[in-house]
C-alpha cells in the first residue's frame, strides 16, 4: 500500500492541470490521511468540499483497478460518500481519474 505522500503524488499527476470533475473532491482516507482535489490543485488539506468520500486507501486502488464496484462498496460500507447523487453524477469521471492512480 503506497504512503499518504505517494497516493498524493499519484492523484496530483492523474489530475494535471484540471480533474475535470467540475466538483471539489474529498478523499477522506480515515487514518491514513486525507487527499483534497479542487481543479488542478490536489493538497493534504482538510478543507470543505462538494462531495466527501470516505474510504480506504485499498479500497480506492480496488475501485480504480475495477477490483470493486462503487455500488456494492457503499452497500457492504467499504465506502461513504456525503451526497449520494452527487457521487452518480460524478462517478464515470471519477472513477476515470481514480484509474490513473
Amino acid at each position: 500500500m503506497p504512503t499518504l505522500a505517494e497516493f498524493t503524488d499519484r492523484i496530483r499527476a492523474a489530475v494535471g492541470a484540471d480533474s475535470g470533475l467540475g466538483k471539489s473532491l474529498k478523499l477522506d482516507l480515515k487514518s491514513d490521511g486525507i487527499v483534497h482535489i479542487d481543479g488542478g490543485t490536489v493538497s493534504n488539506e482538510n478543507k470543505p468540499a462538494d462531495l466527501t468520500i470516505t474510504a480506504s486507501m485499498d479500497n480506492l486502488v480496488a475501485l480504480g483497478e475495477g477490483r470493486l464496484k462503487p455500488a456494492f462498496a457503499i452497500m457492504v460500507g467499504k465506502l461513504k460518500c456525503s451526497d449520494l447523487g452527487l457521487l452518480m453524477e460524478l462517478e464515470d469521471p471519477l472513477l476515470a481519474l481514480i484509474a490513473k492512480v
